[in-house]
């Protein structure tokens, strides 16, 4: 596993004024960090977090159900993209990004060595758009939803991400979904007012799975299916 050496200062490879703020791109020791308006996003030191989200959507679909095609909200470090890609069970992969510094710096940045492969994938599309504004388009229907793009429902990058987990957010959702669809979505922490959102909102068999982590809270994964 990649570390971080406390004695070594975070050295700032790139950082941009993107349409929501300042991202930063920093090594730290050997790991790469995304910070967003000062607040730690994510790092290249594990990825299990990501990797779970995106297996237990799959897990959650009908077996039956042919290729799906998933949306992966957030590109991140690119493990989620990487994860997905090297399944051959998912058909269409779609990642919705909404900062083209985070996309630059997989295209032709250091965030290239995780996500090449990936991107290379003719399944593969990345969108560069806000995650609620590409689901409120319209458009082609996914059986996946794995969103990652907020340190969980009650902790988000922005204020304007909050609409997401509320009722017309989730609405939106629901809509881009096939009947039996899958949303899964990652947090930081447990969240039971968002168990209890997803229920008014229509989903069922909300569920959350736990990730443990080294120290501290587990990470979660949030899980509901779309009905009829």
């Amino acid at each position: 596993m990649s570390v971080a050496h406390p004695e070594e200062p975070p050295v700032v490879l790139d950082r941009r004024e993107g349409p929501y703020g300042e991202v930063v791109l920093r090594r730290h020791g050997t790991l790469l960090q995304i910070i967003a308006n000062g607040t730690f996003l994510m790092d290249t030191s594990d990825g299990r977090s990501e990797r779970l989200l995106v297996d237990a959507a799959l897990g959650a679909l009908d077996p039956a159900r042919a290729r799906p095609a998933v949306l992966i909200g957030g590109l991140g470090v690119g493990f989620s993209l990487a994860h997905a890609a090297a399944e051959p069970r998912w058909g269409r992969i779609t990642v919705v990004e909404r900062e083209p510094a985070v996309i630059d710096w997989h295209l032709r940045g250091p965030l290239s060595r995780l996500s090449a492969a990936a991107l290379a994938d003719p399944r593969t599309r990345i969108v560069e758009a806000g995650l609620l504004d590409h689901l409120r388009a319209g458009g082609a229907r996914y059986d996946a939803l794995c969103l990652d793009i907020d340190n969980g429902p009650d902790w988000t990058v922005t204020e304007d991400n909050d609409s997401l987990y509320g009722p017309a957010g989730l609405a939106a959702c629901a809509a881009r979904l096939h009947p039996g669809g899958v949303l899964a979505v990652w947090s930081a922490q447990p969240s039971a007012n968002f168990e209890g959102t997803l229920r008014n909102a229509g989903f069922r068999r909300v569920r959350t799975e736990e990730i443990p982590v080294v120290r501290g809270v587990p990470d979660v994964v949030h899980l509901a299916v779309r009905g009829a």
